[in-house]
């Protein structure tokens, strides 16, 4: 039996899809025999200009090939996604033409892979099994400001996306909040979300919190992509310059939308902000335990209370408390989940500043959620599904 195995981010490269793909390709190797294979085709290290990690091209195993496609440099910005997307299509195609395939495994966050793996499996005749961690059209509806390319495009857009997800075997949603956007699928349907990795379960992240507030000044970290689905230039100034020195603010990451925070930074005058690049993961975990608090916040747009970002498995298995500026399903499963969070509504200053000035951090204990959401445990079972449509190699339909 042989995988193809779509994922445009993998490892050494820093992003959700690599963090969970890798692992993946490891999980279903190790429940292969030796004679079956998985060949990946994914890009070199691209998630960050800053931060790039050194890969080879082409990587030969006994039962595992792992394909990395150079793409042109970009800024994470929509001309230069078709752009950099056009280039990993063709190349894509080149890598795999006369070669034989049963069956074609995608991961996609922004479509476009996930129409590539419709496209050879449909060529090959082949089953298709999709990973969605994203809902690309719905969150454009929010982040074209272009009236008149929303116009033209969406529809288009919309017609590709309705192909490639009818075109799969089985679906996968990493969050239950997509279930309703796709319920015109009539195939089987998972929602294996993204879990927590090994390497943050295996650390306390203890730093000597207690119960009372202490002189200090705290910390607030978050870690992650600095783009437009953040808007993290909306609501960190603003707040930090209202706190004052009580509080200071490390923002770690990089993205389309740095510019706009820096400048909002200089803007409101504030010296408790700052601006550090992508750094490793072991590094990160390193700042995680300096913490007194960690910072999630996603841009007030409809699309985005149906997400569930893979970053608060990663804050989940710390013992730090949480801020999430988040609504809809993210808002529901940090209630759910972490108890001694401050949750608000997306770009709210005012109430995040008087729940920061009112707040004592506490260091929580979440031995029962890192026993519920461990990356290896959801990986095996969806591992498991992949080899069942696998072997069974035939469109499954739901009875519902």
């Amino acid at each position: 039996m042989n995988i193809l195995f779509l994922t445009y981010h993998f490892e050494p490269d820093l992003s959700a899809g690599a963090f969970k793909n890798t692992p993946l390709v490891k999980t279903l190797l190790s429940k292969m025999s030796s004679t079956d294979t998985i060949e990946v085709i994914t890009t070199m290290p691209n998630r960050y200009n800053s931060f790039k990690n050194k890969a080879l091209c082409l990587e030969k195993y006994d039962n595992l090939t792992i394909n990395r496609i150079n793409v042109p440099i970009h800024k994470n910005g929509f001309i230069d996604q078709i752009s950099v997307f056009t280039n990993f299509y063709f190349k894509a195609q080149q890598i795999i033409r006369g070669k034989k395939y049963d069956l074609v495994y995608a991961s996609s966050s922004r479509l476009f892979t996930a129409f590539l793996a419709a496209r050879i499996a449909a060529s090959h005749k082949i089953p298709l099994y999709l990973d969605i961690r994203d809902i690309f059209v719905d969150t454009l509806k929010d982040v074209l400001k272009n009236r008149l390319l929303k116009y033209f495009l969406l529809p288009f857009l919309k017609l590709i996306e309705r192909y490639t997800i009818q075109s799969a075997n089985h679906l996968n949603l990493v969050s239950e909040g997509f279930k309703n956007y796709f319920s015109y699928y009539r195939g089987t349907t998972t929602f294996y979300s993204n879990g927590i990795d090994e390497l943050f379960l295996s650390d306390e992240f203890q730093n000597g919190l207690t119960e009372k507030k202490t002189n200090r000044t705290q910390i607030i970290t978050y870690a992650g992509n600095i783009g437009e689905g953040q808007g993290l230039e909306k609501i960190l100034p603003q707040v930090a310059k209202i706190v004052g020195n009580d509080f200071s603010f490390r923002i770690i990451g990089d993205g389309g939308t740095r510019v706009k925070l820096e400048a909002a930074i200089k803007k409101s005058n504030v010296e408790n902000v700052e601006l550090i690049l992508p750094v490793s993961r072991e590094s990160l975990k390193d700042y995680y335990r300096q913490s007194d608090y960690l910072f999630l916040h996603l841009n007030d747009y409809k699309a985005f209370k149906k997400v569930l970002p893979s970053k608060v498995f990663e804050y989940g298995a710390t013992n730090k408390p949480i801020i999430a500026g988040v609504s809809g399903h993210a808002r529901n499963f940090i209630e759910e989940n972490f108890e001694n969070s401050i949750i608000f509504d997306p770009g709210d200053v005012q109430t995040l500043t008087q729940q920061l000035l009112t707040s004592n951090p506490k260091e929580v204990n979440r031995a029962k959620f890192k026993e519920k959401f461990p990356r290896k445990k959801i990986l095996a079972e969806m591992s498991d599904s992949i080899l069942a449509l696998l072997k069974n190699g035939e469109k499954e339909i739901s009875s519902d």
